[in-house]
C-alpha cells in the first residue's frame, strides 16, 4: 500500500513538473525567436535602401539553424523577398501579421520592417519545440522519479528506525509473564511509549492479583472439600455393608462418583500447593508415581523403569486427572509410553472422539475456541469444553513450559504432555 502511494505521489509530482516545464520551454523558445528577429531586422533595416523594391527571390541566406529555424523577409504585397534556405517558398502569412502567431508546420514572430510594408517572419518548426518540450520534460520527469524514488527509500528506513522501539516492545511482550511477581517490562526507550509501559505493567500486575486471588481460593476450596468428601466416602462404606442388596448398586455408584471427586480435590491441591514456586523437576519414576494413584476399574500399563524429567507433584495432578477421565469415558486400559524423551502419552481403548471433535478440542485448548455457532455437530459444549481432567492437564504442561496435545490415533483417544526436559519454569 505505502509503494503504491508513493509511485502515485510520484507520477504526480511528475506530471506537474512536465507541465510547468513544457510552459517554460515555450516562453525559452519564443524569447530565442524574439532575440533573433530583433538581430535579423536590424541588419535588414540598415540595409533596406539598398535592396531593390522588386528584388526577385533569388537569395537563399544562411539560416539561424539548418532546418529547425528559418526566416522570410516578405513584402506588402506577400511576395517573398528574401529566405533561409530551411524556409518554405511561400509566404508565412498572406497578409501582414506581427507578433507570435502558429501555422500547421511553424511557430512564427512577424517584426515590421522599417519602410515600404515589407515583413520579417522568424518562424521556428513545431516539431522541433515538441521535440525540445519532450526531453527536458523526460528529463525532469526522470529526475523527478529518482528524487522521488531516493524519498521513498530514505523516508522507508527512517519509518523502520522509529519503529524499531515498537518491535522490540512486541518481542519483550511476547516473553513477558505478568504473573510473576516483581515483573515489570521496565523503563520506555522513547518518552511516548512510557504511558503504554505503565498501562501495561498496570494491567500485569491486575492479572497478577486476581491469579492470585484464584489459586488461594482454588486452594482453599479444595482442601476445605477434602475434609467433608473423605467423611461421605466413609459414611458410604458403613452403608453399603450396612443396607440391603437392592440399594447395594446406587450406592456403589454414590460412592464412585465421590472418589471421583476426591480425586479431583487432590489434584487440585497438588497444583496450587505449588503456586509461585519453582518447580522441582527430577527424573520421575512413572511405575512408582503411578502405584500411587489407583484408579478402580482402569487397568494401567507402564513400561519397567520408565523415567520422565518433571516435578513429580504436578505429574501426579495431571496423570490423576487424565486417568479419570478415561475411566469416565468408558475406557478400561491405558498404556502409557515414552514416544520421546521429553513426551509422555497416554492412550486408551475407549470409544473415543470423531475427528472434527478432537480439532475443536485441540483449538479450546490453544485458547482458540470457535463460538458456539460455529462447533461442529456433536461437539461439547463451550459449558463443558475439554473437561477438568484436560484442562488440568494442560495447566501441569504449561507450567513445565511445554504444552498438552491431542495427536490422531486409529483407536481409542490419546493424550501427549510435552515439554523440554531440564527446562525450570515459574509456576504461574
Amino acid at each position: 500500500m505505502m509503494i503504491g502511494w508513493s509511485l502515485v505521489w510520484v507520477v504526480a509530482g511528475s506530471l506537474a513538473v512536465l507541465l510547468t516545464v513544457e510552459h517554460e520551454i515555450d516562453e525559452l523558445l519564443d524569447d530565442t525567436l524574439r532575440a533573433s528577429a530583433q538581430v535579423m531586422s536590424a541588419l535588414l533595416s540598415s540595409h533596406a535602401d539598398a535592396l531593390p523594391p522588386g528584388l526577385p527571390v533569388q537569395g537563399q541566406i544562411g539560416s539561424l539553424g539548418e532546418e529547425r529555424f528559418a526566416w522570410q523577409m516578405v513584402s506588402h504585397d506577400g511576395r517573398v523577398l528574401l529566405r533561409s534556405p530551411s524556409a518554405p517558398a511561400q509566404a508565412l502569412h498572406a497578409t501582414a501579421t506581427a507578433g507570435f502567431s502558429d501555422t500547421p508546420d511553424w511557430r512564427v514572430l512577424g517584426v515590421a520592417l522599417a519602410g515600404r510594408g515589407r515583413m520579417l517572419y522568424v518562424a521556428q518548426t513545431r516539431a522541433e519545440r515538441h521535440e525540445a518540450r519532450l526531453s527536458v520534460g523526460l528529463n525532469a520527469g526522470l529526475a523527478a522519479l529518482g528524487v522521488g524514488l531516493l524519498a521513498y527509500l530514505t523516508l522507508g528506513a527512517q519509518i523502520r528506525h522509529e519503529l524499531l522501539p515498537l518491535q522490540r516492545l512486541s518481542d519483550r511482550l511476547a516473553h513477558h509473564d505478568p504473573s510473576q511477581p516483581g515483573v515489570s517490562l521496565g523503563p520506555a526507550e522513547r518518552a511516548e511509549l512510557q504511558p503504554v509501559h505503565a498501562a501495561i505493567d498496570e494491567l500485569g500486575h491486575r492479572l497478577a492479583r486476581r491469579l492470585a486471588h484464584e489459586r488461594v481460593f482454588s486452594a482453599h476450596a479444595a482442601h476445605a472439600l477434602r475434609t467433608p468428601l473423605a467423611g461421605i466416602d466413609a459414611q458410604l462404606a458403613v452403608a453399603l455393608r450396612e443396607s440391603p442388596p437392592e440399594l447395594q448398586p446406587r450406592l456403589r455408584r454414590v460412592r464412585e462418583a465421590s472418589t471421583r471427586l476426591q480425586r479431583v480435590v487432590a489434584a487440585l491441591l497438588l497444583l496450587f500447593r505449588n503456586k509461585a514456586k519453582e518447580l522441582s523437576r527430577e527424573p520421575v519414576d512413572l511405575p512408582a508415581l503411578l502405584a500411587r494413584l489407583p484408579v478402580a476399574g482402569l487397568q494401567v500399563d507402564v513400561p519397567d523403569g520408565a523415567v520422565f524429567d518433571a516435578d513429580a507433584d504436578l505429574l501426579a495432578a495431571a496423570l490423576l486427572n487424565l486417568l479419570d477421565n478415561a475411566q469416565r469415558h468408558g475406557a478400561h486400559r491405558v498404556v502409557l509410553s515414552l514416544p520421546a524423551p521429553d513426551c509422555l502419552r497416554l492412550h486408551d481403548d475407549g470409544p473415543g472422539v470423531p475427528a472434527e471433535q478432537r480439532d475443536w478440542l485441540r483449538q479450546t485448548l490453544a485458547g482458540a475456541a470457535a463460538s458456539a455457532a460455529a462447533e461442529p455437530a456433536g461437539a461439547p459444549s463451550q459449558g463443558q469444553g475439554t473437561g477438568l481432567g484436560l484442562h488440568l492437564a494442560q495447566l501441569v504442561a504449561r507450567a513445565h513450559g511445554g504444552q498438552l496435545h491431542l495427536p490422531d490415533v486409529e483407536s481409542g483417544f490419546a493424550v501427549e504432555l510435552a515439554w523440554p526436559a531440564g527446562d525450570e519454569r515459574l509456576l504461574g
